[in-house]
């Protein structure tokens, strides 16, 4: 019969979990992933769901394009460095209504509690990604990136800017992030306000960048996902450096807008126009 942990997706998420704790993006309980499960991942894993699944839980945001989906979720104050060596307290599997606005737990957080706080960004995030990607989306990820934070706390929070400059910044970030990021002004994290100005954001862009607090990204699975993230925060680096050693002065020593097109026709990629003069 094996073990819920004998699934690849399972396998999968605990990985992507410790690779970010590697980073040193999630310190304490910070930052959050979520994933949205196929039919055979549903499949599989079923057997091992709670006879009793928990009570159903109303959430502040709806979507109808999500009713009777499956999530895997990191638990709320739960701290990602956990989830490798105790996943069945540390992360949960969800179930959707038939309505898409409430959650029960089916499997998972076995010494209590709930998904991650911010539960409600990643529910209606998932829901614009889907409707953007035609379903080809799955992965949610939140992480405390230390140069993306940095650059928040030294720039306007103009998505324009913020793109362009990633853009710029290191040669292949354009590659992996066509559509740009979307920046949301700072706000209480978990809030409806939050999760609702985000998910706008990522129904246009890659993903979104939350002042003074990280990144959130989405992919079609874990590498792609994470890899964003990463993409993301390097070229942060290069900026935030970049930017300290011209005195806090925008360098003129830049790839041109015209370098960028041609990086996307060589690699048969779209950028985002909105972002290129």
């Amino acid at each position: 019969m094996g073990t819920i942990f004998n699934e690849r997706v399972i396998e999968d998420f605990m990985l992507m979990c410790k690779k970010g704790v590697d980073q040193g993006w999630h310190e304490r309980n910070g930052g959050n992933l979520s994933y949205r499960m196929t039919k055979d991942d549903v499949e599989y894993c079923a057997r091992f769901f709670k006879k009793h699944p928990g009570e159903w839980v109303e959430m502040p945001v709806s979507a109808n394009n999500l009713k009777g989906e499956f999530f895997i979720v990191t638990g709320s104050g739960k701290f990602l460095e956990n989830v490798n060596t105790e996943p069945q307290n540390n992360i949960a599997i969800v179930e959707i209504n038939q309505t898409g606005n409430s959650y029960r737990i089916v499997w998972g957080l076995d010494q209590g509690g709930k998904p991650t706080s911010e539960f409600p960004t990643h529910f209606l995030t998932h829901s614009a990604r889907k409707m953007a990607t035609d379903g080809d989306n799955r992965v949610i990820y939140h992480a405390h990136t230390p140069y993306v934070v940095a650059l928040t706390n030294v720039l306007p929070l103009e998505s324009e800017l913020f793109t362009r400059m990633l853009w710029k910044s290191a040669t292949e970030c354009c590659l992996f992030c066509p559509g740009g990021v979307g920046v949301v002004p700072w706000m209480v994290p978990g809030s409806t306000e939050i999760a609702e100005c985000t998910s706008d954001l990522l129904s246009k862009y890659d993903a979104a960048i939350w002042a003074f607090h990280g990144a959130f990204v989405t992919g079609k699975d874990f590498d792609s996902a994470f890899g964003l993230m990463q993409t993301i925060e390097k070229s942060a680096m290069v900026a935030t450096i970049t930017l300290a050693a011209n005195a806090g002065k925008m360098p003129n020593q830049t790839i041109t807008d015209d370098q960028l097109r041609e990086m996307a026709k060589a690699y048969n990629i779209r950028l985002n126009e909105d972002f290129l003069k």
